[in-house]
């Protein structure tokens, strides 16, 4: 069992950077792919990025490609989404998962674990 809590949302203007945090309890914290998706209202909830449970591997949707970075320190239990030069569209509540499938995961079945959303909110 693990449990998943997103901090560092915010508001920011266009151009500025966020980084988001997702903290797990738990002992097998390392043994768990994790991922980052993001909803926006009246839209699906989207992919964003995944890291290997090693943290040695990972995958982005092409839409944030060279703007953020997902990282993890599993001595921590905490996996981090580095968001820079944020855009409008990247608006939306941001949600970390864990899973111990087959790596790496794009869909959001794919995940066992959620946490419970944090807003990020890019003005123009």
């Amino acid at each position: 069992q693990v449990q998943l809590v997103e901090s560092g949302g915010g508001l920011v203007q266009a151009g500025g950077s966020l980084r988001l945090s997702c903290a797990a309890s738990g002992r097998t914290f390392s043994r768990y792919a994790m991922g980052w998706f993001r909803q926006a209202p009246g839209k699906e909830r989207e992919f964003v990025a995944t890291i290997k449970w090693s943290g040695g591997n990972t995958y982005y949707t092409d839409s944030v490609k060279g703007r953020f970075t997902i990282s993890r320190d599993n001595a921590k239990n905490t996996v981090y989404l580095q968001m820079n030069s944020l855009k409008p569209e990247d608006t939306a509540v941001y949600y970390c998962a864990a899973e111990v499938g087959r790596w790496p995961g794009l869909g959001a079945y794919e995940y066992d674990y959620w946490g419970q959303g944090t807003q990020v909110t890019v003005s123009s």
